[in-house]
């Protein structure tokens, strides 16, 4: 999603009308009920939001010139790496063994193996079409952002094929670009 992202992937920022603001606040602590009490913090009420438009549907909600939510489309709003980093237990979390952690920091996709080996850990309550935290055996700090395709018991029964759509990992173009100016 981000491996070549860079400001000329920006076609537009426009800052959002108090209305739009409040439904982007109301569907991020819906989704994410762990921020609940940083909310104001992240995205202070009187603070500008600007949502940047960039190419392949992508939105980024931007506050003081730094990326702090994206999503493609109408999805859900997925926090970007740093903000994850800053609060690690917003998101539920898959874990990869350590065959799988260099692709996916290449940009792969995460496969069913991956997760159901034993290094790997899958939390049950992940349901399909959830964003998620994808974890590292042996590491501290998630290594991507993904959306499921499917349920967690799903990927335990079928133990094939890719599980996870990894939208935003380490080191990619969202990751170096720490502030939008």
């Amino acid at each position: 999603m981000f491996k070549k992202f860079s400001t000329e992937d920006v076609s537009a920022q426009n800052q959002v009308k108090a209305s739009v603001q409040r439904k982007i606040r109301q569907s991020i602590a819906e989704e994410y009920p762990g921020l609940e009490p940083v909310l104001d913090d992240l995205l202070p009420k009187k603070a500008p939001l600007i949502v940047t438009k960039c190419q392949n549907h992508l939105n980024l909600v931007v506050v003081n010139n730094v990326p702090l939510f994206f999503n493609i489309r109408d999805g859900p709003y997925m926090p970007t790496l740093r903000l994850l980093h800053q609060y690690p237990n917003i998101m539920k979390k898959l874990q990869v063994d350590r065959g799988a952690i260099k692709f996916v920091l290449a940009g792969a996709n995460i496969m069913c193996p991956g997760l159901t080996s034993p290094g790997g850990v899958l939390d049950d309550e992940v349901e399909a079409e959830t964003p998620v935290a994808i974890m590292a055996e042996g590491k501290q700090h998630a290594l991507a952002i993904g959306f499921t395709k499917m349920s967690a018991k799903e990927i335990r029964a079928t133990n094939k094929g890719i599980e996870v759509d990894n939208m935003h990992y380490l080191n990619d173009g969202l990751w170096k670009m720490e502030r939008l100016d």
